[in-house]
């Protein structure tokens, strides 16, 4: 029944060999998927590179067709500003044209002011007709050189019919006519630079015929008076020509400013995008998996059980003794690693469970200390084979607890099994149960073990995590046992919480909250008893 045949071994063999070569070939496919998906990753980062490229080429092409030396949506955005700016001021230019009409009245002769003043009204319904026009337009439809020339033009002649009724009554012979030219000039150029400023030609057109006609009427004069004019435009002129161009600068820098918050408001709303289609694929995902556990479970745990099953029967040698003795061996050998097998089945079960949501809590009133109790006296003797010793320090007078019996179960199996693990000969545990600050109470399981270096602790929390001594050591495990802890506390609404030091021990402590105490009532009154005994000799007839 135990021998082998010469045709037995060759096919053991051919399978061996069969499954070397199949081992190969996944192996090869395996490089060829992890090449092609470096390949893939380098086309992806070529392709931001030339879009990064293609952007910058993009911004250099429209700076250097741009009249400002900016982009292209920045000059409209520019002469839309100054559009609005210049049909906005209208009425304040008109009120210092009747202003000035109405004191040139007094020192010149009606016809050529009023001349004068019709000429100013259509250079300001024209400018603003341009400006309305420029606004309604549609962007897709605007010529930023076209437009640019035409409102320079305008702001030409604007300045050149101030200039006319300026050097108008810089030739009438009152000396107070001089120092009101002067300040008409100021005026105009101020407005001007104000809200012309965000096109620097306009500014330009506007104020530098104005000054001229100062400068060069009062320099032909020669008096004292008319040179202190003269000579303090220019330093005027100076001053609103540099302001303006702080004001361009600083309009420039609040459109640089906007571009750069709508395209950060646009990546922001692209990651947002990838981020909620990531999260339904890891939703998917999940699903899939949850799904995936749910059928695999009696899959995998029906033949787990008959291995089981079969293994022990021959292991205890139920049907007769083997002729060969290792094969009991080999078949306690094999029962110890089905149930293993089995034990990380529930894990993952149990986690993927309590990740899903799915993981009903049958509560019932328990024992904390009891249950600690108990489960010391089952991992008793596995801890005495590793040479530690378990010691009890549990509060008398405990109340019952409102909890789930296989959840508090499994909590503190999984700490002290996790507490002998790692707990040298010769070491010791500590098994703590008592009340918490604010009503509650707490399982603290303490070992004297290597402790956990600060920095893997949130690994050690984490599905599947494992700390670099828990790789050094034989039992391993699967890194599910302390994340179980932690989402069955959770599940309780209580909090868990890993303290360690290196060469001094790790302390775990569950602490389930005051409202699961399940506090003894106050005895009832006599009078309460006689009515409830009254009740009940009713409810009894």
């Amino acid at each position: 029944m135990y021998g082998m045949t010469d045709g037995d071994a060759e096919a053991s063999i051919d399978n061996i060999t069969a499954t070397s070569s199949f081992d190969t070939a996944e192996l090869v496919r395996e490089i060829r998927e992890r090449m092609s998906a470096v390949q893939a990753q380098k086309e992806q980062v070529e392709n931001f590179r030339r879009r990064d490229v293609a952007v910058q080429v993009r911004e250099a092409r429209e700076r250097l067709t741009s009249t400002t030396g900016t982009r292209r949506a920045f000059d409209l955005e520019l002469i839309r500003v100054y559009a609005r700016n210049r049909f906005a001021s209208s009425v304040a230019i008109m009120a210092l044209a009747i202003c000035v009409a109405s004191i040139a009245y007094l020192w010149s002769d009606p016809r050529i002011v009023t001349a004068w003043f019709l000429a100013l009204v259509a250079t300001l319904v024209g400018t603003g007709y341009m400006a309305r026009r420029f606004l309604a337009q549609k962007t897709e439809e605007k010529s930023v050189g076209t437009w640019w020339g035409r409102f320079t033009l305008a702001e030409l002649v604007h300045g050149l019919v101030w200039s006319v009724i300026i050097v108008h009554l810089a030739g009438i012979d009152i000396e107070s006519s001089k120092i009101f030219v002067f300040f008409v000039m100021l005026l105009v150029i101020a407005l001007s630079t104000m809200m012309s400023a965000t096109l620097p030609a306009a500014v330009y057109a506007t104020a530098l015929p104005v000054s001229a006609a100062v400068i060069g009427f009062y320099t032909l004069r020669g008096d004292a008076l008319s040179t202190s004019v003269a000579l303090l435009t220019p330093l005027a002129l100076a001053y609103f020509l540099v302001l303006g161009r702080q004001l361009f600068y600083g309009g420039l820098m609040q459109l640089q400013h906007r571009a750069e918050k709508d395209a950060l408001i646009a990546e922001l709303e692209q990651a947002k995008a990838n981020s909620d289609e990531a999260r339904r694929r890891a939703e998917e995902a999940n699903l899939a998996k949850s799904r995936f556990l749910a059928t695999m479970s009696h899959e995998l745990r029906t033949p787990l059980n008959a291995i089981l099953g079969f293994s022990e029967v021959m292991k205890s040698e139920v049907f007769g003794a083997h002729a060969v003795p290792t094969y009991r061996e080999y078949a306690g050998d094999i029962h110890q690693s089905g149930e293993h097998l089995l034990n990380l089945i529930n894990e993952i079960l149990d986690l993927s469970r309590i990740e899903a949501g799915r993981y009903e809590l049958n509560e019932d009133a328990v024992a904390l200390a009891y249950i600690a109790e108990d489960c010391h006296h089952l991992l008793k003797l596995r801890a005495r084979n590793r040479g530690a010793t378990i010691r009890e320090s549990f509060e008398l007078g405990l109340p019952m607890l409102w909890a789930d019996e296989r959840a508090i179960r499994q909590i503190t199996l999984n700490l002290l099994s996790n507490a002998i693990k790692f707990t040298p000969q010769g070491g010791e545990i500590l098994m703590t149960v008592g009340r918490t600050g604010d009503g509650g109470q707490f399982l603290s399981v303490r070992d004297t073990g290597p402790g956990i270096p600060e920095d893997e602790i949130p690994i050690v929390l984490s599905s599947f995590g494992q700390g670099t001594l828990a790789m050094k050591t034989a039992e391993q495990g699967a890194g599910l046992g302390l994340p179980i802890v932690k989402g069955l506390v959770d599940l309780h609404g209580g909090s868990f919480e890993l303290r360690s030091k290196l060469r001094e021990g790790t302390e775990a402590i569950v602490r389930l909250p005051a409202s699961r105490v399940m506090t003894a009532l106050a005895p009832v009154a006599p009078e309460e008893k006689q009515t409830l005994q009254s009740f009940a000799v009713r409810r009894a007839i």
